[in-house]
């Protein structure tokens, strides 16, 4: 499965925590990766600086559904999953 040009739910819901180019402490969850243009594409995709982490993410239809709100809403609820007790 593609990508859905202009989603990037997975560039703005997801923490990441190790650095990525721009942003050296990683990038909460919710905040919009520096990386991605007006058009919510990734302006590194497939570029040598590329983080791991994101080659890692593979598109399906179980996260990414058929709209970008379905992408979104599951990425939300598997961040929520995920996050370490407090």
């Amino acid at each position: 499965m593609e990508c859905r040009k202009g989603c990037a739910a997975c560039c703005i819901v997801i923490s990441i925590n190790s650095p990525i180019p721009g942003m050296p402490q990683g990038k909460p969850a919710g905040v919009r990766c520096i990386n991605l243009n007006e058009k919510n594409e990734c302006i590194i995709h497939n570029k040598i600086n590329y983080p791991s982490f994101c080659k890692g993410i593979q598109p399906s239809l179980e996260m990414c559904g058929k709209t970008n709100e379905h992408a979104f809403e599951y990425l939300t609820n598997l961040e929520e999953l995920t996050k370490p007790e407090k």
